[in-house]
């Protein structure tokens, strides 16, 4: 197993100082990187390329919560993040930026391992899920791209849809293209011709 980089974002040294002992206590090859402030907190993490942060905050702002979104959404990683009290518009901000474990009021040095492996494993579970919607709307969009496409073909041929169908996919197994691929460059010529 490669070596585990953790960012910790802490502007309370004793409190970050706890969390690095933590860290390194309960993980055998850890390196962790200490940020002590919010500024420029999304180009901070980049450039630490830490695989999970730690965000310890008191009462995390909103400006802290919109870099913590932009550092999510650059380069995806797991945060777990550490506050002192919480609302619910503070708590849906943080669930919004990217944050995989959001713990109120349970900072303590023995739960660190635990709390990391749950962020980790929330994330994973966060990224499968989104790649599966990704795929299911791919999936839908070529759907109805071939549908389109053998309208198209319907209409201009007098084909039946299967027939259609049959004709998009031997000239994708002729050409070694993807269906898709070649209902859209049909549409695309068919909108040519208009």
């Amino acid at each position: 197993m490669s070596t585990l980089r953790v960012a910790v974002v802490d502007a309370d040294r004793d409190r970050a100082l706890m969390i690095v002992d933590g860290l390194k206590g309960a993980f055998d090859d850890i390196d962790v990187i200490v940020i002590g402030d919010e500024t420029g907190l999304a180009r901070r993490i980049a450039e630490a390329r830490a695989d999970v942060v730690l965000l310890d905050l008191a009462s995390p702002s909103r400006d802290a919560l919109e870099q913590m979104a932009a550092a999510s959404g650059s380069m995806e990683r797991p945060v777990a993040m550490f506050v002192d009290r919480s609302d619910a518009e503070t708590t849906r901000a943080a669930i919004e930026a990217g944050v995989s474990a959001y713990v109120v009021d349970g900072l303590e040095k023995r739960r660190i391992r635990a709390i990391v492996e749950m962020a980790i494993s929330r994330f994973h579970a966060v990224a499968r899920l989104r790649a599966e919607l990704a795929a299911t709307r791919e999936a839908l969009s070529e759907r109805k791209t071939i549908d389109r496409a053998k309208g198209l073909l319907m209409k201009a041929r007098g084909l039946s849809e299967e027939e259609a169908y049959a004709l998009l996919r031997k000239t994708a197994m002729e050409k070694g293209r993807k269906l898709a691929d070649i209902a859209r460059a049909l549409i695309d010529a068919a909108e040519l011709l208009r």
